[in-house]
């Protein structure tokens, strides 16, 4: 009955001993050099440096900003809009980026509406390419600039993480 034999038992201790080293080393290099980057807000208000030609722009638009890890989906929304159609456009974001060492980019086509308010009824189906960089200041505010398709200069701009309004305060709690 004696199964056991000298050259198994150490065999598998080994290999039991080697697996649990690597285990060990794998671990410790992840937990030291793995680390996921700090989350950004989800929703800033874009405040633009500089008007742009032939367009009555709004004075801010509203940057909402999807994350997985270092990877980035956004949209640019008018500041008016209402909730049902800033669902229905948050659904479909038409910017993507990444976010490494404090710096955003996003490119992408927006709808021409959102940069220019006094697009006409054939304008509103038109686009534009955006390509936005930015960086993270104080507070987590944003600045840099945005380059659009049509205009030769890119044009600064600045964001400031909207106040969350979606919380309401509940006083009693039965």
């Amino acid at each position: 009955m004696n199964h056991l034999h000298f050259k198994s038992l150490t065999f598998y201790s080994v290999t039991i001993c080697s697996v649990l080293l690597l285990f060990k080393t794998v671990t410790t290099y992840g937990e030291n050099n793995l680390k996921a980057p700090p989350s950004l807000k989800e929703s800033y208000s874009l405040a633009f440096g500089e008007k742009l030609p032939n367009c009555n722009q709004p004075d801010t638009v509203i940057l909402n900003i999807h994350q997985s890890g270092v990877y980035l989906n956004g949209v640019l929304v008018p500041a008016n809009i209402n909730l049902q159609q800033q669902s229905i456009i948050d659904d479909h974001p038409t910017l993507t980026g990444r976010y490494k060492n404090k710096n955003i980019s996003f490119s992408g086509q927006i709808p021409n509406y959102i940069l220019c308010k006094n697009t006409d009824a054939t304008d509103k189906k038109t686009h534009r390419i955006i390509s936005l960089q930015m960086q993270i200041e104080k507070q987590d505010n944003l600045i840099g600039q945005m380059s659009i398709s049509g205009i030769n200069k890119a044009i600064k701009v600045s964001a400031v993480p909207q106040k969350n309004q979606d919380k309401p305060t509940n006083s009693s709690s039965h």
